[in-house]
């Protein structure tokens, strides 16, 4: 078996400098993504969600994007899970993005608010009828007798709904990150990274480079 501190690889020669980077960071985010798309193909929207509970213990989890509006991040849970309890206690977070294929990460620190019913349940009329189900089906995070339990609710619910419009639960929705600082980082060969972060001051954007 390969040991690990042996498993390593260059990073290759692109660039962030700051002659071409966006004033505003959610512009940059954008165009890195957009180059992003032509590349990786498997959950390019994939971001870890770090937050911590009742006892400052920190938590992560992987969650997808849906939105990018001009004040933050966009994704949707369910309220009863472990996440929407831990940002019910402490608002503040992060999310951090890797795309591994162009050796790129976005980190993003801010606070995390509830969207609006309206704009979740427009939401959830566009996903497919399965994910759909499926958020009727579990209450996540709580502790279940084995995968029975869910195929078995999963079978009933498709019956239910056979033909009709599936409802946007009550305890299911979207939250938006606002991000206070977004760091772009740049993989590049020897591990002489480059890494720009913009920091909000005073509403507006400042962009510092920091060493690798």
């Amino acid at each position: 078996m390969k040991k690990y501190h042996d498993i390593r690889r260059e990073y290759g020669s692109e660039v962030l400098d700051e002659s071409h980077i966006q004033p505003n960071p959610f512009e940059q985010f954008k165009k890195w993504f957009e180059q992003v798309l032509a590349i990786e193909s498997d959950d390019p929207t994939a971001m870890i969600l770090a937050t911590v509970d009742d006892a400052n213990r920190p938590d992560t989890r992987v969650v997808l994007l849906k939105e990018l509006t001009q004040d933050g991040f966009v994704f949707y849970s369910n309220y009863l899970s472990d996440k929407a309890k831990q940002i019910e206690h402490n608002p503040n977070a992060a999310i951090n993005f890797y795309w591994a294929k162009c050796a790129r990460q976005v980190a993003i620190r801010g606070h995390i608010i509830k969207l609006s019913r309206e704009h979740a349940e427009a939401y959830f009329a566009s996903r497919p009828v399965g994910s759909q189900l499926s958020t009727h089906a579990s209450i996540q995070s709580q502790v279940i007798a084995n995968r029975k339990v869910l195929d078995d609710k999963m079978d009933a619910l498709e019956k239910q709904f056979t033909g009709k419009q599936v409802p946007c639960p009550d305890y299911w929705g979207g939250y938006q990150l606002i991000p206070k600082e977004i760091e772009f980082f740049q993989g590049r060969d020897s591990r002489l990274h480059d890494r720009i972060r913009y920091r909000l001051v005073d509403g507006v954007w400042v962009i510092e480079r920091l060493s690798p």
